[in-house]
C-alpha cells in the first residue's frame, strides 16, 4: 500500500507530505484546488513522462518520492526480473531537473524508466471514468477469470508445457527441413562419406608419422652407412674403441687396488665399456633393419598425399577437421537413411507434450466455466446497488482446439444494460458511467481473492448522486476491508464513508499560488462535508446534514 506521498517544487507545489493508512481514504477539494497535480505527481514518480512545465521554481529540481509496503504482494520475483533490490517497505524517487533531465531510483538505487513503468502496475491502479479501457483488453478479462478460479498454479504448469510443446514443434518442424534438404544431396554426400571411411581417417597424429616415416626411407643408404661406419670405428680390431678401452681397462685395473682414487677411475672406466658395448649393439640392430624399400616409400608417399587431398577438397587444414567433416557426413547420411525412425520418435514426442498441454488447459478451462455463475450473480448484484438494476452480464466461453497463452478457451465479457436488450461485448454497449461502475463492481469481487495495489479512484462517481452515490461510497469502503483504496470524489456521500479524509487546496501567498494536500480531523470534516453540501456558507442544516452523513 502507498505509505507516503513526499512532493517538492512541482507544478502548484512548494513542498508537502502526507502520509496514508490502510483501509478507504477520500480527497477532497474545490475545483482547480490541485487534485489532479496530486495524481500528476503520482504519475511522474510511477514513469509517467516529465513535463520541464511543471517545475514550479524554474531554477530548482523536482523531487517526488512515494514509499509503499508491498510485503504482502509477493512481488519478489517481479522485482528480480526487473533487476531492482526488493524491499518489503520500498522507496520510489523520481528527479526532474531544471536541465530537462529525469532520474529514477528504486530504494535507493538508480533505475531506468522502462524499469519503473515495469513496476507501476504492481503498485499503484489509478482509475477514472475515462480510464476503464483494461475491461476491453483480453489480458485484463482472463486475469479477472483466472483469479476467481484460482487458476495461478495451472497456468505456470500451463505456460511451461506450452513451452515445451511449441519447442517440440520447432524440432519436428526443422527436422522435415533439415531431412529433405538432406534427401536432396544425400547421393552426393554418401559419396563423400564413403570416400573418407575408405580413407579409415583414425589417428589425428598420422601425417606427422607418415612425414617422418617417409624422410627415413628417403634417406636409407646415408642412414645404412653412417651407422656401419659408427660401428667400424667402435668395433675395428687394432684401433677400435672396444679394443682402446679394453686396454684402458686393463691398465687401470692394475693400480686400482693402491689408492681409492684409482679405483674409482678404473670404475669409470668400466661404465664407459658398458655404455660403448650397449651402443654398438644399439648400432648393429638398427644397421641390419635399415633397407631401401622403394615400395613401401611410394605407399606412405601416396598414403600422405590421399590425406593432403582429402583436406583440400573438403577446406581444412588438419586432419582433425577432416574427421569432424566424416563425421557430420555420417550424420547427414544417417538423417535420411533413418528418416522415417527419427520423425516417428519426434512426432511421438511433439504429440505427447501436446496432449500433456492440453490436459491442463482442459482443467483450466473447466475451472473457468464453474465460476461464471457466481460472478455473474455477484457482479449484477452489485450493479443493482450501482443503479443498474436491469443489467445483466455474462461471460462467454468458447473453447476452441488452439492452443494459445491462455489456453484453450476464447473469453469475452458481455452486458445487456436495459431489460429485453440482447447481449453485446461490454466496450461496444456499455457507456463511459457503465463501464465505471462494471470495473468498480469486478474490483469489488476481485479485491476478495488476490492482493490487488493500492487503487485510486478518480472522479468515479461522477454524474451520480443520491442513493446510488451512497451505493458506490459503501462498495469502495468494503474494498477497503481486503486493501488500500483511495478516492477523490466531489460528492459528499461519498467523502463521509471515509476513514481518513483528506483536503486539497490552494491559497495565494504573496504573488504565488500554492496547493497543500493535508489530513482532516473531525471538525473539520464536518465543515468540508457542510461545504460541499450547501456551499461556502455553511447552514445548519448543512452542518446538520455533515453530522449526520459522518454519524456523530
Amino acid at each position: 500500500m502507498l505509505v507516503s506521498l513526499s512532493v517538492q517544487n512541482y507544478a502548484l507545489i512548494k513542498r508537502l507530505r502526507v502520509d496514508f493508512t490502510k483501509g478507504y481514504s477520500v480527497i477532497t477539494g474545490e475545483t482547480g484546488a490541485g487534485k489532479s497535480i496530486l495524481l500528476g505527481a503520482l504519475g511522474l514518480v510511477l514513469g509517467n513522462r516529465a513535463d520541464l512545465s511543471n517545475l514550479k521554481d524554474k531554477d530548482k529540481k523536482c523531487v517526488i518520492e512515494a514509499e509503499f509496503e508491498i510485503g504482502a504482494y509477493a512481488l519478489e520475483q517481479i522485482f528480480e526480473n526487473l533487476e531492482l533490490d526488493y524491499e518489503q517497505s520500498t522507496i520510489v524517487r523520481r528527479e526532474l531537473l531544471p536541465n530537462g533531465k529525469t532520474r529514477a531510483f528504486v530504494n535507493d538505487t538508480p533505475v531506468n524508466l522502462k524499469a519503473l513503468q515495469g513496476l507501476k502496475e504492481y503498485l499503484l491502479d489509478i482509475h477514472s471514468q475515462h480510464n476503464t479501457m483494461a475491461l476491453s483488453d483480453k489480458h485484463y478479462q482472463y486475469y479477472v477469470v483466472d483469479a476467481l478460479a484460482d487458476n495461478n498454479t495451472l497456468l505456470v504448469d500451463y505456460k511451461l508445457a506450452l513451452k515445451e510443446y511449441k519447442k517440440a514443434v520447432k524440432e519436428l518442424k526443422v527436422l522435415k527441413a533439415n531431412q529433405q534438404e538432406a534427401q536432396q544431396q544425400y547421393e552426393y554426400n554418401l559419396h563423400l562419406y564413403k570416400e573418407l571411411q575408405t580413407a579409415k581417417l583414425k589417428e589425428i597424429d598420422e601425417i606427422e608419422t607418415l612425414e617422418v616415416e617417409i624422410e627415413k626411407l628417403s634417406h636409407a643408404e646415408d642412414i645404412k652407412i653412417g651407422l656401419f661406419d659408427s660401428l667400424q670405428v667402435s668395433t675395428e680390431e687394432q684401433i677400435g674403441l672396444q679394443t682402446l678401452l679394453n686396454q684402458l681397462q686393463t691398465s687401470l685395473s692394475k693400480i686400482a687396488p693402491f689408492d681409492s682414487e684409482y679405483k674409482s677411475i678404473h670404475e669409470r672406466a668400466q661404465s664407459l665399456k658398458i655404455e660403448l658395448d650397449d651402443l654398438v649393439f644399439e648400432l648393429e640392430k638398427h644397421a641390419e633393419g635399415v633397407e631401401a624399400n622403394p615400395e613401401e616409400l611410394e605407399a606412405l608417399n601416396d598414403r600422405l598425399s590421399l590425406l593432403f587431398s582429402l583436406q583440400k577438397k573438403h577446406f581444412v587444414t588438419s586432419l582433425q577437421e577432416l574427421i569432424a567433416v566424416r563425421d557430420g557426413l555420417a550424420i547427414k547420411v544417417g538423417q535420411v537413411e533413418d528418416a522415417a525412425d527419427l520423425l516417428a520418435e519426434a512426432e511421438k514426442n511433439m504429440n505427447t507434450k501436446e496432449n500433456k498441454t492440453f490436459n491442463i488447459a482442459s482443467k483450466i478451462s473447466s475451472n473457468r466455466k464453474n465460476i461464471v455463475a457466481n460472478f455473474k450473480n455477484e457482479l449484477e448484484l452489485i450493479l443493482s446497488k450501482l443503479g443498474m438494476e436491469n443489467a445483466q452480464f455474462n461471460i462467454a466461453i468458447e473453447t476452441t482446439k488452439e492452443l494459445t497463452e491462455y489456453g484453450i478457451d476464447d473469453i469475452a465479457f458481455l452486458l445487456a444494460s436495459n431489460k429485453g436488450s440482447d447481449f453485446g461485448l461490454l466496450k461496444k454497449v456499455a457507456s463511459g458511467g457503465e463501464l465505471s461502475r462494471v470495473m468498480l463492481g469486478i474490483k469489488m469481487i476481485l479485491s476478495k481473492f488476490v492482493s490487488l495495489p493500492t487503487i485510486l479512484f478518480d472522479e468515479i462517481d461522477t454524474g451520480v448522486s443520491g442513493e446510488v452515490a451512497t451505493k458506490i461510497a459503501d462498495l469502495m469502503k468494503a474494498m477497503g476491508d481486503n486493501m488500500q483504496v483511495i478516492t477523490i470524489t466531489h460528492l459528499p456521500q461519498v467523502a463521509s464513508k471515509g476513514q481518513q479524509h483528506y483536503k486539497v487546496y490552494k491559497q495565494v501567498e504573496g504573488e504565488e499560488t500554492v496547493t497543500y494536500l493535508t489530513q482532516l480531523d473531525v471538525k473539520e470534516r464536518v465543515n468540508e462535508i457542510a461545504e460541499m453540501l450547501g456551499g461556502k456558507e455553511k447552514s445548519q442544516s448543512a452542518i446538520e446534514h455533515a453530522e449526520q452523513l459522518l454519524s456523530i
